[in-house]
């Protein structure tokens, strides 16, 4: 694993790794003199090494930025979501390299949920900065796949070097268009690696387990909201019909539909939720039960925001009916789904 000391140079811009990049090309070519030039009449072998044989090796994913041809064997792969890295494990993909969970950590870690996988895979945790992936050390790791994109700053961020990123290897960025964890997850399984039988068993094994979980808890009568909460003090209210808010509906719980009653925009295109401000919160957070997350490793106590002003006279908050969620549960991944469904039931059975 990295240390999670910044490297001292600054990151790449997509111009400077564009540059680097063609420099690179250039000495290639030079190497490559002595092939056997095209019109030569040298017919190909179609061996190991043959553009035959290449192309047999490659396949095509359609993406919200065109079409991206990629290696169906990939061995370099590096993911530019944390979020995302847990599907590539139960792939069996090899993961070089993925970012932390949030920008500038200065004790970056694995998901608990597959930090075993990460490790056995020799997987490196690569500086993430609020200002932006670092280019430079993405091209010196030398990937021959990069996945990225998904739901909120990921998608932005990669959206904005896309170019970039692509002068250093084939980049595929995951829709965020896609609104729950099983669309994000066939994308990858079923378009870019080609694993259907792996998609499927995984997901019908957590559609029996969420039967099972709403068949033995009690669901509280009323909407419900769901709120992320900083560290620095705003409020997030998640988008209904998405994401963590798409679970809870699927176990029988009524969400509350705040964007579609304030019209809200996402923080950010492709986003997962909108900011409420503090002289908001109370005519907006009206529904009787309300569920509060951390949001960037933020730290919530549902005890401790009952005595806040701006809480305590939510209905959800007078009635005693605020529940706490683990910070992982927002744009959680498989593995993350599988575990909010043992906190669910442990919470109302």
């Amino acid at each position: 694993m990295l240390s999670s000391r910044r490297p001292a140079r600054r990151p790449l811009t997509a111009l400077t790794a564009l540059a680097a990049l063609a420099a690179a090309s250039l000495a290639l070519a030079g190497c490559s003199a002595g092939t056997t030039p095209s019109g030569s009449g040298a017919e190909p072998s179609g061996g190991p090494g043959s553009a035959a044989s290449e192309t047999a090796a490659e396949r095509v994913v359609a993406t919200d930025q065109g079409d991206v041809t990629v290696p169906t064997d990939p061995q370099r792969v590096v993911v530019l979501n944390h979020a995302l890295a847990g599907y590539l494990y139960e792939l069996d993909v090899p993961v070089l390299a993925t970012v932390p969970e949030v920008t500038d950590d200065p004790d970056p870690r694995f998901s608990p949920f597959w930090e075993d996988q990460a490790e056995a895979d020799g997987t490196e945790l690569i500086e993430w900065s609020a200002d932006g992936f670092n280019l430079e050390a993405i091209l010196a790791l030398e990937p021959d796949l990069i996945v990225g994109g998904g739901w909120g700053f990921p998608l932005k961020q990669a959206t904005d070097v896309y170019d970039g990123l692509s002068q250093i290897a084939p980049t595929v960025l995951v829709s965020g268009t896609y609104t729950t964890w099983q669309e994000q997850f066939e994308f990858l399984a079923v378009d870019v690696f080609d694993d259907t039988e792996r998609f499927e068993e995984l997901t019908t094994g957590y559609d029996e387990r969420l039967a099972q979980v709403g068949e033995s808890i009690t669901v509280p009568a009323g909407e419900t909201a769901f709120l992320a909460l900083t560290s620095e003090g705003k409020t997030f209210a998640l988008n209904e019909r998405e994401g963590l808010p798409a679970i809870f509906e699927r176990l029988g719980f009524a969400v509350q539909p705040i964007q579609a009653q304030t019209g809200a925009e996402p923080y950010t295109p492709g986003g997962d939720m909108f900011e409420v401000s503090a002289e908001q919160v109370t005519s907006v957070v009206t529904a009787p039960n309300v569920f509060v997350i951390g949001f960037n490793g933020a730290e919530i106590d549902v005890d401790a925001l009952a005595a806040d002003p701006v809480f305590a006279v939510l209905p959800s908050f007078s009635a005693g009916h605020a529940h706490e969620l683990p910070t992982w549960t927002i744009r959680g991944d498989y593995h993350e789904a599988m575990g909010l469904l043992d906190v669910v039931e442990e919470q109302f059975s």
